[in-house]
């Protein structure tokens, strides 16, 4: 069991070198800093590299009967079924994305992905953090980092 928990961090170390390969061909920026395009993919490059070393240190640390008991319930339906629904929002978030523009996927997609893994009972904060991390993500990027965001209709 030790080797199928050890198999996802070792997967997302491989990726994040490849990404770090693929950031090298990066070609150059012809206005300001010639390295600039590549300054966001480092970040999120040396993030997964860091955070897979942290899981696979901690897989390795961890030899005693908690990894079967946490592939154990990953196999459980009920598990599988959260893992189909939320992979099934993304896919939909995906598809949606460019057509009703960054806010609106957004919202709905953050909603659904609340409301069905916190429940109906926990509406209020549901919609209170769909709306405010929508809206501050919209703001961030789209007004003070001036990026343009994908809108509604294209």
């Amino acid at each position: 069991m030790q080797a199928v928990r050890l198999s996802l961090p070792l997967c997302f170390i491989l990726l994040s070198v490849l990404y770090a390969l693929a950031i090298a061909r990066l070609p150059e920026a012809t206005l300001g800093d010639p390295n600039a395009p590549s300054y966001f993919p480092i970040a999120i490059c040396a993030g997964l590299l860091l955070f897979s070393i942290i899981d696979f240190i901690q897989v390795v640390k961890r030899r005693n009967a908690r990894a079967e008991e946490d592939l154990l319930a990953l196999v459980k339906k009920q598990t599988l079924a959260k893992i189909t629904v939320v992979s099934l929002l993304c896919v939909g978030y995906t598809l949606l994305f460019d057509y009703a523009g960054f806010l609106l996927a957004t919202v709905l997609f953050l909603g659904a992905l609340l409301f069905y893994l916190n429940g109906k009972e926990k509406w209020l904060a549901n919609l209170l953090v769909t709306i405010i991390v929508s809206f501050s993500i919209w703001y961030i990027f789209s007004q003070l980092l001036e990026i343009s965001l994908p809108s509604l209709g294209g």
